[in-house]
């Protein structure tokens, strides 16, 4: 049961990954990429790891995307541009 459990944080955490890199809408990039965050630190926690995962919860999860997302919206742009757009 633990190696299911194991193996499933594992394929969300590399699925998250590839759906920050490939959503063109930022705030669900920024959204997958906290996903991502969340799952590492519920991995290290696996690994008796439990003050290390905390920081990555608080740091990573929480932290790192709030300051996105404010700088998302200071900035305005919804979307990646392509190479040659203005």
């Amino acid at each position: 049961m633990i190696e299911v459990l194991h193996l499933s944080i594992l394929v969300t955490i590399v699925v998250s990954g590839f759906l920050t890199i490939w959503f063109r809408n930022l705030l669900s990039s920024v959204i997958s990429l906290a996903v991502l965050s969340l799952f590492i630190s519920l991995e290290f926690f696996f690994m008796q790891a439990p003050d290390v995962a905390i920081a990555e919860a608080g740091i990573g999860a929480g932290l790192s995307t709030a300051i996105y997302i404010i700088a998302l919206r200071a900035c305005g742009r919804k979307q990646f541009r392509k190479e040659g757009e203005r």
